[in-house]
């Protein structure tokens, strides 16, 4: 019910002889005893419930100048912190996300990174998105095997913006936890895995040195082909990015050799994390689940990594990889743009 209708019934009510208790049981709370207290009062005195001032005292910060002022100001450049704003205006900090988040109603995002896309790569993208969509059944693609490689460093993961320590101050914070040191040279370990709709593959890690074209046929590709056939027998597909030792030539004649299918070095898209399903759902989730606190030296790293990688949940990897048509088929209609 309005304002003006409600003032209309206690209007009403108290003219039949209604007080202000009763008229307030009747509305079973809609407003305040204390409003209509107020307004029976105005009914007494001026024969009308009379709202034509404020019963508050009057804004000196919030005033309709400083809304202008502030609205101005992020108009001119939107990526301003409220800090900033307070104080270039002289206006508390406080004041100022009220303003922004009551009186214009906005929120503050973080700005996002993502890969930069040339003309040339949305085309290949929607290209190859119309290409998967034209020869491949939805029960096609659910016998895709999706791979890609990983750096994890001694130093852990954590999110800057949304893990916080909740303390009474910054010094019981900090000994709680809100502190991350982070070395200069932290050990790191590069791992291997793949994904496909039943599962997780074994993980393979490489504890030294870079891996080239070499390293990549001996220590991954067999570990792929025989998961893969396991799996799902010999109907299936490989898919890897365009890192070097993936479009080796010696790598892509393997692949062609060996597996019943697979996505050659020329039809993956360039700068397209936002197509595999490790990118866009299974790593963080996979980091998530590592015990960083057990991690001291790349040994303890590789035995957590090795425990983590069992407990990656299988409802989570059907999702990411049951939606990934609909991801292709939300490119074809961001005309190729990086998805979100």
């Amino acid at each position: 019910m309005k304002s003006k209708d409600l003032q209309k019934l206690v209007l009403s009510k108290y003219e039949n002889g209604d007080g202000p208790t009763k008229i307030f049981r009747d509305l079973n709370g809609a407003i305040s005893l204390q409003t209509i207290e107020r307004w029976c009062k105005s009914i007494r005195d001026t024969g009308c419930i009379n709202l034509s001032t404020s019963p508050g005292r009057p804004r000196t910060i919030r005033t309709k100048a400083a809304i202008r002022k502030i609205k101005n100001r992020v108009e001119r450049r939107r990526s301003v912190s409220s800090r900033k704003i307070a104080r270039e205006l002289g206006i508390s900090r406080t004041s100022i996300r009220r303003i922004l988040k009551n009186d214009l109603e906005l929120q503050a995002y973080k700005i996002q990174k993502e890969p930069l896309l040339t003309d040339e790569h949305k085309e290949k993208r929607i290209k190859f998105a119309n290409r998967i969509r034209t020869n491949f059944r939805k029960e096609d693609t659910m016998n895709i095997l999706f791979s890609d490689e990983k750096m994890f460093d001694i130093d852990g993961v954590y999110n800057s913006q949304n893990d916080r320590i909740w303390a009474a101050n910054r010094s019981e914070a900090d000994i709680n936890g809100g502190i991350r040191q982070k070395r200069k040279f932290p050990q790191k370990v590069m791992v291997w895995l793949g994904v496909c709709s039943k599962g997780v593959s074994p993980l393979v890690i490489f504890e030294n040195g870079t891996v080239n074209h070499e390293r990549y046929i001996k220590e991954v590709l067999p570990i792929a082909l025989k998961f893969g056939n396991d799996t799902f027998g010999n109907d299936w597909t490989f898919q890897q990015d365009g890192a070097k030792p993936h479009t080796h030539a010696k790598s892509q004649e393997w692949c062609a050799e060996h597996f019943p299918s697979f996505i050659g070095a020329n039809d993956w898209p360039p700068n397209s994390p936002d197509l595999n399903p490790l990118d866009y759902c299974i790593w963080n989730e996979f980091a998530q689940l590592i015990n960083w606190d057990a991690v001291t030296s790349k040994r303890t790293l590789i035995t957590a990594l090795k425990r983590a990688v069992r407990k990656i949940s299988q409802d989570v990897v059907f999702e990411s990889c049951s939606s990934w048509t609909n991801r292709l088929y939300r490119l074809s209609q961001n005309r190729g743009n990086y998805l979100r």
